[in-house]
């Protein structure tokens, strides 16, 4: 497509031999694809993690395209919603969960797997969070704010106004 010219037989260093046509197709190539929108991967995470009664019908027909485009991204759209209602605890939860992580290490998605060996690590936990109604989230949001606001305050003020905050913070 370009040639070197030889020394002495022009000035120019460089010039074009092939038309006019190929050269217009080789710089815009790629251009009919920028004219679509692309996704982002936050923003195909969140539709592939909300539900989809309540996607509007754009965001319905573009995660429809993009699962279309790719069959393990299908696949994967199961897996989470199956996941997530998992979420609702329930006595059954636990032996479902079990079930799931099997389906999931059948099926050839590497980056569920690692979820599942996340799962594996405290089993115990895990399926007593999907199956007990009870739990101590309230206890770990109020430690969790306490040691914020120790943290923001560190070295600066005592105890009291410590207690202070914390009490009527």
């Amino acid at each position: 497509m370009w040639s070197t010219s030889l020394p002495g037989s022009c000035s120019r260093a460089c010039h074009h031999v092939g038309s006019l046509n190929l050269l217009y197709k080789y710089v815009n190539q790629g251009r009919a694809e920028a004219d679509r929108s692309a996704v982002s991967p936050r923003a195909f995470s969140e539709l592939l993690l909300a539900r989809p009664q309540r996607l509007a019908a754009e965001q319905r027909q573009t995660l429809t395209g993009l699962m279309a485009a790719c069959p393990e991204m299908d696949r994967l759209a199961g897996h989470i919603r199956s996941f997530a209602r998992l979420l609702s605890p329930a006595p059954r939860n636990a032996e479902i969960l079990r079930e799931w992580i099997t389906a999931v290490r059948e099926d050839g998605l590497p980056h569920l797997h690692a979820f599942t060996r996340g799962l594996d690590q405290d089993r115990d936990a895990v399926e007593s969070a999907v199956a007990c109604s009870y739990h101590n989230g309230g206890t770990e949001g109020v430690n969790t704010r306490s040691k914020l606001i120790k943290g923001q305050i560190y070295g600066r003020v005592g105890f009291p106004l410590l207690h202070h905050r914390i009490l009527l913070g």
